[in-house]
């Protein structure tokens, strides 16, 4: 069960402070990570589809229904610019 988060739009994600530690702490939880981030990266490319991310920034636990644009080694890139610390998201789909 995943707990209580928090919904925001993504305009607001830019206002954020995000600490440097991961979220996730164990392997296989940051590998699923991933392969759910490269899934959501062809949804938003090729469909449009929205997907929700689930993160944390410093203060608390968030959740964005959004358009996934783009993936660096460190970011998701979403729709004008905005970003999310790869290492502070624990799940999307």
């Amino acid at each position: 069960m995943i707990p209580l988060f928090e919904t925001i739009e993504k305009e607001s994600i830019s206002e954020l402070r995000f600490p440097l530690t991961d979220v996730l702490t164990d392997k296989d939880a940051k590998k699923l990570r991933d392969s759910e981030l490269q899934r959501a990266l062809l949804l938003g490319n090729i469909e449009h589809s929205k997907i929700r991310i689930y993160f944390e920034d410093i203060d608390s636990k968030k959740m964005v229904e959004t358009t996934v644009w783009g993936l660096t080694d460190n970011r998701v890139i979403l729709k004008k610019g905005i970003g999310i610390p790869i290492n502070r998201i624990y799940k999307s789909f």
